[in-house]
């Protein structure tokens, strides 16, 4: 069940079924305010409402019109990776439909579970779902892996509805299609990609794909980076990219960041993990000490009292005793990356 939604209803008997779903789903309801009771969130405008609040919960149920809630998100969408699900029931409680964000969001999901709480028929019409075809978002997205470019997904879903088979580049076997075999078929090469009409590519590594080729990344790679003391965001950011770059690496690939403990208070270190999306973790000096590292320095030793930040703290995040990318210097930076096995 989606970690947070919220529900709104706009007429007396609306409220009185958001009601029954909100203590059923434990979500936040929202009560046209001349029908709100003092557990509801009552509001004015919904227009005003949706807006404020729309980016801020994973999910919406509305208990409303479905042409009504069209006009309202219809500004507010995005982007099918990250807009919240959208489930609109009506007052009567018959139907569950799921309107936006049915794969990704999980409004497919939703539209379900409303049913199965309040005996609504859920009303989905991807097109995957409704052919009985397995969705290529859905599996990135239950096997972790991060979608490249969200617009190919069509390609490939388009070809699975047309009855093809589509070939998959997956050198780690990180994705697992064994219960597909009759929609995807395995390719040793990355280059026999470009004689079919699409294609999948599952790997931590960059490739220069055909067009409608959709890239996969697992996120399995670590990053250690050391740093000079009050160093800016940019020239962390600079290097990382640059050693990504030049060893072909998927910066989308990285799942998390880490450091001595020493540069906990850093901003600039702080701020690139956001802007990277990355966690970041702390160790210290007897932590990263415990790791042999490829290139220790006797500057860092002297000032950190450990061999090494950078490859130590990736190979600690990745519970790994081997470097994939070895420390890279800028004047006042350091990065390496692991692979978590």
């Amino acid at each position: 069940m989606p970690a947070n939604i919220a529900i709104f209803a706009l007429t007396k008997r609306g409220a009185q079924l958001a009601h029954k779903l909100a203590a059923l789903l434990l979500s936040d309801c929202y009560v046209l305010d001349r029908y709100a009771s003092e557990s509801d969130i009552p509001f004015t405008s919904l227009k005003d409402t949706v807006a404020d609040k729309f980016h801020k919960y994973e999910s919406h149920v509305f208990v409303a019109a479905s042409g009504i809630v069209v006009r309202m998100i219809a500004p507010l969408l995005k982007s099918k990776d990250v807009d919240p699900a959208v489930v609109v029931v009506d007052q009567e409680g018959e139907f569950a439909i799921s309107l936006v964000s049915g794969h990704l969001g999980g409004a497919n999901e939703l539209a379900r579970l409303v049913g199965d709480k309040i005996g609504a028929v859920p009303v989905i019409t991807t097109a995957t779902d409704c052919a009985g075809v397995p969705s290529m978002d859905l599996l990135a997205r239950d096997q972790g892996l991060s979608i490249g470019d969200i617009g190919l997904i069509k390609h490939i879903n388009a070809a699975l509805l047309d009855g093809e088979q589509v070939p998959v580049y997956d050198p780690d076997g990180f994705l697992d299609i064994s219960a597909f075999s009759a929609y995807f078929y395995v390719v040793d090469d990355v280059d026999v990609l470009s004689e079919s009409c699409c294609g999948v590519v599952v790997d931590w590594r960059k490739h220069k794909l055909p067009e409608r080729c959709l890239a996969l990344y697992p996120r399995c790679l670590t990053l250690g980076v050391g740093c000079r003391r009050g160093v800016p965001a940019d020239e962390i950011l600079e290097l990382v990219r640059s050693v990504v770059a030049d060893n072909g690496i998927a910066l989308e690939s990285i799942f998390c960041m880490g450091s001595i403990d020493a540069k906990s208070d850093e901003a600039g270190m702080i701020e690139a993990a956001e802007i990277l999306g990355l966690d970041l973790k702390f160790f210290s000096a007897a932590e990263l000490d415990e790791i042999e590292v490829a290139n220790p320095s006797g500057m860092v030793m002297k000032h950190m009292g450990v061999g090494g930040v950078c490859e130590a703290a990736a190979m600690k995040l990745a519970d790994s005793t081997e470097i994939l990318i070895p420390k890279t210097k800028s004047a006042r930076v350091t990065a390496a990356i692991a692979r978590k096995i």
